[in-house]
C-alpha cells in the first residue's frame, strides 16, 4: 500500500508540474517584440538578425515623419560606400514621392512600412493584407519594383500577421539593435549603443528623422570602418529559403 501510496504522489506531482507550465507556455505566448519569452511550438517568428560568419551588419531607417535630413543620410552613406535600407510608411510616400523616387535611383533599398502605421496585431488578416497591398502598391508605382520587406509598426506582429506577409511574398524584418534614436539620445550615446551591441548579422534600428542622427551615423559608419565591417542593406543580408529561425529570431541557413 505504501508503494501505491508513493507513486500516486508522484503521478499527481508530475501533473501539476505539466499543468503549470503548460499555462506558463500559454500566457507568454501573447507578448510581443522588446519582451522576453520562451517558445511556443506553434508561434512563428520574424527575422531580427542573422547568423553569418561573415563580418557584416544591416543598417535601415525607418520613414514615418518627416524627411529632413533623409538625402544628408544618404549623402553620408555613400560617402562611406555603403547602402542601406529604408522601411517607408504609405502617408509618408503620399507626401514625399520625390524623396521615394531619389532614395530608389540612389540605390538603397526600399521596404514597406505599413499604409497607415496601425498596431498590425489589432487587425483582421483581411485589414492587414489592405494595409500591405496598399503599401506595396504606392511603392511599386514609383519606382517600378516590388518591396520583398516588411517591418511591423512598433515591433508588433503576431502569428496572422507574418502568415500574411509569408502569402504575399514578404520577409518580415525586426531589429536586434535600437539605437534608440527616437527618444533623443546625442550623437554619441546613440552611437554608443550601436556600436555596443552589433555583431555578426546584426540588423540595426535607426529613424530617418530623429535627433542627432546625421552626427550619430557617421561616428557608427567609422567605427564600423575601422573595424572591417561590411554595412548592407536587408535584403543583402537575410537568407530567402531553406532557413529556420530559432526562439531569439535568429535567421539560420539550413
Amino acid at each position: 500500500m505504501r508503494v501505491l501510496f508513493i507513486k500516486k504522489t508522484t503521478l499527481f506531482i508530475i501533473i501539476g508540474i505539466l499543468i503549470v507550465v503548460s499555462s506558463f507556455a500559454i500566457n507568454m505566448s501573447g507578448l510581443e517584440v522588446g519582451q522576453t519569452y520562451f517558445a511556443v511550438s506553434n508561434r512563428k517568428l520574424p527575422i531580427y538578425s542573422v547568423q553569418t560568419d561573415e563580418n557584416k551588419v544591416a543598417i535601415s531607417f525607418d520613414a514615418a515623419w518627416g524627411a529632413d535630413k533623409t538625402r544628408e543620410i544618404m549623402s553620408i552613406c555613400d560617402s562611406y560606400g555603403v547602402k542601406t535600407t529604408f522601411f517607408l510608411v504609405g502617408f509618408w510616400v503620399d507626401e514625399y514621392p520625390d524623396m521615394v523616387r531619389e532614395i530608389y535611383n540612389n540605390g538603397f533599398e526600399i521596404g514597406i512600412h505599413s499604409n497607415t502605421h496601425p498596431d498590425m496585431t489589432k487587425l483582421s488578416r483581411k485589414e492587414m493584407i489592405e494595409e500591405l497591398e496598399t503599401n506595396i502598391l504606392k511603392i511599386e508605382t514609383i519606382t517600378g519594383v516590388r518591396p520583398k520587406l516588411f517591418r511591423p509598426p512598433y515591433g508588433y506582429y503576431n502569428n496572422t500577421l507574418i502568415e500574411v506577409c509569408e502569402s504575399l511574398g514578404l520577409s518580415c524584418i525586426e531589429w536586434s539593435v535600437d539605437s534608440l534614436d527616437w527618444k533623443g539620445l546625442s550623437a554619441s550615446e546613440l552611437a554608443g549603443r550601436v556600436t555596443s551591441q552589433s555583431k555578426n548579422g546584426s540588423i540595426v534600428l535607426f529613424h530617418n528623422n530623429s535627433d542627432n542622427i546625421l552626427d550619430g551615423l557617421k561616428m557608427v559608419l567609422e567605427f564600423f570602418k575601422t573595424n572591417d565591417t561590411q554595412v548592407v542593406p536587408i535584403g543583402d543580408l537575410i537568407y530567402y529559403d531553406n532557413f529556420t529561425i530559432n526562439i531569439q529570431g535568429t535567421q539560420i541557413k539550413n
